[in-house]
């Protein structure tokens, strides 16, 4: 690795370069030095050309100084620091904007003497130079400085760089490739209630994804967008009828009419990508490395295929998903196992997941390492797998701090510094692939991405490509494996926080068990939510989801159950009978299931179907009884356990107690006391026709005491 660009130095050079890196430096990623003890702040505004092409092509560096301070500020002077010699490595010009020093470090002859400056003031300048008054000749990047001087001492200075590309330059070709990510965190709970009202601010004026629409709908050439299904499943549910929005304290629930800005963002996307390369990423973005970690295998694969069935559905058009882009960017062979086996054939990976033996080429009295190329193959239980590994340096140019001034302009000079490094690297002769690709929950500057998509497009060295094109190459660089550190494992889920999600994921799937069609479940992608790599930092939001869906599958779950009370009691007259039991279904759908009762006191009573369960189909909102028959060894009271299970024998909701009074009374013994009763009942009906006679006799004999002859 290259450590210094010149090595050649004079002592007047070397003084200078000494007070040169005395001075507060800016690194090309920010936009502005401050340096409070001077009172001053320096912001590079542009610089043009990108790439100066010609020998007297006029170079303009303009930008604004502003007295940050209380007194006022005179004798101020600005001056260019130009180069000699060129970097000879990425590592080189890594040290040079770290503030590392640099000899030999010429001055331009541009400067300018500025006015005194009034505490708060700024004034503007513009310093001009061109390739042959800096000495340069041959294709290559260099040091490039602006320097202020107040009363002859420097008081602030930015770096960046200058790339000159001459004529007959002939630099290998190298493919580009752009990731640019739609990614959110989960808005939405079960039931449609979301979670806060964000994802509305999101969308609107200089949102997040409002900012992400613009880029879009700039439509930069040779992108490719990874699209989070569950936020275009988000948007949709605000959009198409009144929502509901957790309230910050309380109960009461807000309501909203349906959202047509949401509708209209949705809509604005869906035009926009429909003629650019566009992947979807599994629903939810799940954290796939804890889910292989804790055994929630089968959440991956359901996440693909919702994911690309949802893509399809919002954006109307087919929507791979065939690359997979984990969070941040790492995975283990676990992880990966579980994304070929849902359909993944390629993955978007940080470079610090994938040891890579890159080569190194001798330059001048150094070693240089040569950039490898983006795309290599790893091995998986599916078989290989292409990976694409996006290039640290160049994904950070794509990303910048908003309302920083200067900023974009240092971000696109390290650009097309970073990408001619690559091109001119010494030994580096065989065109490669780059990938570039910001953070997956980026916060973009649409006019900076669109300034730096358009001066990729322009660059001679480089050939803007779709992702899916890159493909491994002779340029691949050897791999030593995946790379996945104790940190990584740290940052993912919790074990304990899954080990909750999968209890409930299992509870989930029961309600859809049951159903006659066997239905998706309708809260597999409430579970997925509950599994986003979003709550690696939220760990409290995605606890507290975990309880609201919970509940709410425990109510859909209580809309199928046994009739009566639990505590109810049941004669059973005789040595065998029958006892109804009843299940009620409130469901919307006709659900099928199996009852299964088991006698709890055997020695007292059995049950004759030797406790197999009995299938029951029940319509929606109906009620469907069976007849279980028992058999009495003795009598006495004996309870019965009632168990609802799914066709596939797992239980279904609380087991229901009943308790069975056997009287034991025989056949033989009912016919005893039939008989006894017919005889009880003659007997009766005998006294009352004796006291009927015995009435009428005297009535007949009574002496006719009033008659007369």
């Amino acid at each position: 690795m290259g450590r210094r660009v010149i090595r050649k130095a004079t002592p007047l050079a070397v003084l200078i370069a000494v007070l040169f890196t005395a001075m507060v430096v800016t690194p090309a990623s920010t936009a502005a030095v401050t340096v409070k003890a001077q009172q001053v702040r320096l912001t590079i505004e542009s610089i043009t050309p990108d790439v100066p092409r010609k020998p007297t092509d006029e170079i303009k560096v303009a930008g604004k100084l502003t007295n940050t301070g209380t007194t006022p500020l005179g004798n101020v002077l600005m001056r260019l620091r130009a180069p000699r010699q060129q970097f000879t490595s990425r590592a080189a010009m890594e040290e040079y904007l770290a503030g590392g020093l640099v000899s030999d470090y010429a001055f331009n002859s541009s400067t300018r003497p500025l006015p005194a400056l009034a505490p708060g003031a700024s004034t503007e300048f513009e310093l001009t130079t061109t390739p042959v008054a800096l000495s340069l000749s041959r294709f290559g990047v260099y040091p490039l400085g602006v320097e202020v001087l107040n009363l002859g001492v420097p008081v602030a200075n930015v770096r960046t760089f200058l790339t000159y590309a001459p004529p007959d330059a002939k630099p290998p070709k190298n493919k580009i490739a752009f990731a640019l990510p739609i990614i959110d965190q989960p808005r939405r709970g079960p039931d449609a209630l979301f979670i806060d009202d964000k994802l509305r601010t999101s969308l609107l004026g200089d949102g997040r994804l409002a900012d992400l629409l613009r880029i879009a709908k700039s439509q930069p050439k040779n992108v490719t967008w990874f699209i989070e299904p569950a936020l275009l499943d988000d948007v949709a549910a605000m959009s198409s009828a009144e929502y509901r929005v957790h309230p910050k304290s309380g109960d009461e629930v807000i309501r909203r009419p349906a959202d047509a800005s949401a509708a209209q963002w949705l809509e604005h996307l869906r035009t926009a990508l429909a003629n650019q390369e566009v992947v979807a990423t599994p629903y939810a973005d799940p954290d796939v490395a804890a889910l292989a970690h804790q055994g929630l295998d089968e959440e991956t694969a359901k996440a693909v295929e919702i994911g690309g069935r949802k893509a399809k559905e919002l954006l109307r058009r087919d929507v791979p998903t065939t690359t997979a882009w984990p969070a941040a960017g790492k995975i283990d062979d676990d992880a990966l196992d579980l994304l070929t086996v849902g359909g993944v054939t390629t993955v978007l990976l940080n470079a610090d997941n994938l040891s890579t033996n890159a080569t190194t080429n001798v330059a001048g009295n150094s070693l240089t390492t040569v950039t490898p190329d983006a795309a290599t193959t790893i091995d998986s239980v599916s078989g290989p797998v292409k990976a694409l590994v996006a290039d640290p340096g160049l994904s950070r140019t794509l990303e910048l701090q908003k309302g920083v001034p200067g900023s974009s302009t240092l971000q696109k000079q390290r650009f097309v510094a970073e990408t001619a490094m690559i091109a001119g690297e010494p030994g580096a002769t065989v065109p490669r692939s780059l990938v570039v690709a910001p953070a997956r929950r980026w916060n973009p500057n649409p006019t900076h991405v669109t300034n730096l998509l358009k001066t990729a497009a322009s660059l001679p060295w480089l050939t803007s490509v779709p992702l899916g094109s890159i493909k491994p190459s002779k340029a691949s660089a050897a791999h030593a494996g995946l790379v996945y550190t104790d940190a990584d494992r740290k940052a993912e889920l919790s074990k304990k926080y899954l080990e909750s999600v999968k209890r409930l994921a299992a509870k989930a799937s029961l309600t859809s068990s049951i159903t006659s069609e066997r239905l998706a479940s309708v809260f597999d992608t409430a579970v997925l939510r509950l599994t986003s790599s979003a709550w690696r930092t939220k760990p409290g939001t995605g606890g507290a989801e975990v309880k609201q869906v919970d509940k709410v599958v425990d109510e859909s779950i209580g809309k199928v159950a046994i009739t009566g009370s639990a505590s109810r009691t049941r004669l059973l007259a005789g040595e065998e009978g029958q006892i109804p039991v009843s299940v009620k279904n409130t469901r919307s759908e006709a659900v099928s299931l199996l009852v299964q009762v088991t006698s709890d006191s055997s020695d007292l009573l059995e049950i004759v179907s030797d406790g197999k369960p009995q299938r029951l189909d029940i319509g929606p909102e109906q009620i469907r009884t069976i007849q279980v028959r028992m058999r009495v060894k003795r009598s006495g009271d004996s309870l019965v356990t009632i168990q609802l299970r799914t066709l596939d024998d797992r239980r279904y909701q609380k087991p229901a107690k009943l308790t069975i009074k056997a009287t034991g009374y025989t056949g033989i013994a009912l016919v005893i006391v039939g008989g006894a009763l017919s005889v009880m009942l003659a007997a009766v009906v005998m006294r009352l026709l004796r006291r009927r006679s015995q009435r009428r006799v005297p009535k007949t004999a009574k002496p006719r005491e009033n008659e007369h002859v």
